[in-house]
């Protein structure tokens, strides 16, 4: 990815090797020792402050040349210490909840996942996604996206494997800047394709130019419905980009890039958790190229929607109709409910208990 100068010098993690190399002989430092930075930040993945090969004066000057481009507002802890979640604000943008956006780490004792935003809110209005409820601020640019995941990395012993874009914003609402984050992410920080996993509700045109990108990342689509009517409701962009269209998208998705497609499924008490709607999406999903997987997540209340998670025995029950008729399904269960881990909770609702949930990636 290129770098651009941008606030008072060039980003921490978007300037290219080559960039700093300039940066440093305008320094009058040599050549080995931007080297070392970038090796130290990317192959290493250590912050500025601890890249003890470097003297300190010159640490404390790359500090103010090469800024953050993320101001840490609050960082909280779960899960005995396996879920952190960060809310940072967007330098440079006036200090509001509107741009403010938030990142998830998630670790087990196989994997440590980050889930990233890519919008400062969120266009899509969703009804019963609180991110959503609270409107767009702005895309996050590449650099941004980035640093979240180093950020994370930070503040996590084990090597993060998996990046997945289900944070605040509709990524494939923002290509311009997700694109460049994917083959940054592939490449300074030697993240395999497989385990980039880019999240969207059904932009047609996003999946479309995604599957000519180069990575065959993985998708996953939110889909909340089998049919229009009811995701018409729950969906607004569905309007615009009905059912059939999204997994025809998703197929020629599917087929070219070999992979597995997910979708996501939050289940809402009496809305869309009725075991004939089980039956009505596996007869769109079945025979899916690779073998579509649901993942069925009980709905995270949000103030600005009057609906309810399902019980464990309805979601049960259209997870077995789901088996039944042919199609891989998995009943999700949240984490990080203890510090309201759910992304874009904490900026609409910071008293709120609920929960995002990652076990897919994390196990």
């Amino acid at each position: 990815m290129s770098g651009h100068a941008t606030r008072s010098g060039l980003p921490r993690y978007g300037a290219t090797r080559d960039e700093l190399v300039a940066l440093f002989a305008g320094m009058g430092q040599p050549r080995y020792r931007a080297v070392q930075l970038h090796e130290g930040l990317w192959a290493q993945r250590r912050p500025l402050e601890a890249l003890t090969p470097l003297p300190r004066i010159l640490r404390d000057e790359l500090a103010l040349r090469l800024p953050l481009s993320l101001a840490s507002v609050l960082e909280r802890s779960g899960d005995g210490g396996l879920t952190t979640k960060w809310l940072w604000q967007v330098s440079g943008a006036a200090p509001d909840q509107r741009h403010q956006v938030e990142t998830v780490l998630m670790r087990s004792a196989r994997r440590a996942t980050v889930c990233v935003s890519s919008q400062a809110g969120c266009a899509m209005g969703c009804v019963f996604c609180a991110t959503g409820q609270g409107g767009f601020a702005r895309h996050l640019d590449p650099v941004e996206i980035v640093e979240q995941v180093v950020r994370a990395q930070h503040g996590c012993a084990p090597r993060i494997g998996n990046v997945v874009f289900m944070g605040m914003g509709e990524p494939l609402a923002n290509l311009d800047a997700v694109e460049p984050a994917l083959r940054q992410l592939h490449s300074d920080l030697a993240l395999s394709a497989r385990h980039l996993t880019v999240s969207t509700v059904g932009i047609v045109p996003g999946i479309e130019r995604l599957t000519e990108f180069e990575l065959p990342v993985t998708l996953a689509v939110s889909l909340h419905a089998p049919d229009d009517a009811l995701r018409d409701m729950l969906v607004p962009v569905n309007r615009r980009y009905p059912i059939a269209a999204v997994l025809d998208a998703a197929r020629a998705y599917a087929a070219v890039k070999g992979r597995r497609v997910t979708f996501e499924y939050a289940c809402i008490a009496g809305v869309n958790d009725h075991v004939h709607l089980a039956a009505a999406l596996a007869a769109k999903l079945f025979g899916f190229p690779g073998g579509a997987h649901v993942n069925l997540i009980p709905l995270n209340t949000t103030p600005g929607y009057p609906g309810s998670g399902s019980g464990a025995a309805r979601v049960t029950a259209f997870a077995r109709r789901l088996r039944a008729h042919g199609v891989n399904a998995t009943v999700r269960r949240n984490r990080g409910t203890d510090i309201d881990a759910a992304c874009g909770q904490l900026r609409s609702h910071p008293s709120a208990d609920h929960g995002l949930d990652l076990r897919e990636f994390t196990s």
